[in-house]
């Protein structure tokens, strides 16, 4: 067996096996270098622990597109709240238990009949990641960065969401220091549900502004 010893477990080993062939992890790149000398720099001048980093990071892991799907359905539900939301995205979410680990400020966009909203980052991957989690990967490549800009219409219609041609589609770039959350409209039809029926409903996608979010009903045979 080429590339590593074989060893013997006190099994037969003359079955055959359908291995995938073991493919070595890729260089760090550059940044990947950059930035672990940047953390062992800072461990080393005392600004901060491997444990604090390591914390920082499950803190990361833990978000998710459902903190952003429950400050949308209780905007729904909620004018007053809403009200609070659209002016101060961040103290909104605050206001729901949802923490921010920097000091990125959040703007809410509101879709109305008129308006629809599309978030991008044109130079990296800024993201609303205290209430959405880790990006999608088509959110950071660079064709969606460049062309959400310059063709939002069409770049919609690639993900199924096709605008009416009197509605105004805002893009909006974030930056490193300022990010961005859609509030979708509330479809028809959800009257009767509560807020974690609601919830259920928004998508991360729909928090972006590539889609928007159905009627529960749609589609169902009648």
């Amino acid at each position: 067996m080429s590339g590593h010893e074989h060893e013997d477990h006190g099994h037969d080993d003359n079955r055959d096996h359908d291995h995938a062939p073991i493919v070595a992890p890729e260089a760090p790149g550059y940044y990947d270098v950059m930035e672990t000398a940047f953390q062992e720099l800072m461990i080393e001048k005392g600004y901060f622990t491997a444990g604090e980093i390591r914390r920082q990071i499950e803190v990361l892991d833990s978000r998710n597109p459902a903190l952003g799907a429950k400050v949308v359905a209780r905007a729904w539900l909620d004018p007053e709240f809403k009200g609070r939301l659209l002016e101060n995205g961040r103290t909104g979410c605050e206001e729901l238990g949802i923490t921010f680990y920097d000091e990125t400020q959040l703007i809410v966009l509101e879709n109305t009949s008129e308006v629809h909203n599309l978030i991008v980052c044109t130079l990296c991957s800024c993201y609303p990641r205290p209430v959405l989690g880790l990006p999608p990967d088509w959110y950071k490549l660079k064709p969606y960065r460049a062309r959400a800009v310059y063709e939002p219409r069409k770049v919609l219609e690639e993900f199924g969401t096709n605008i009416p041609d009197d509605v105004e589609i805002r893009v909006s770039d974030s930056t490193a220091i300022q990010r961005y959350l859609v509030l979708p409209m509330r479809p028809a039809g959800t009257d009767g549900l509560d807020e974690e029926q609601l919830a259920a409903l928004v998508t991360r996608d729909a928090m972006i502004g590539v889609i928007q979010i159905q009627s529960p009903t749609q589609g169902v045979a009648a």
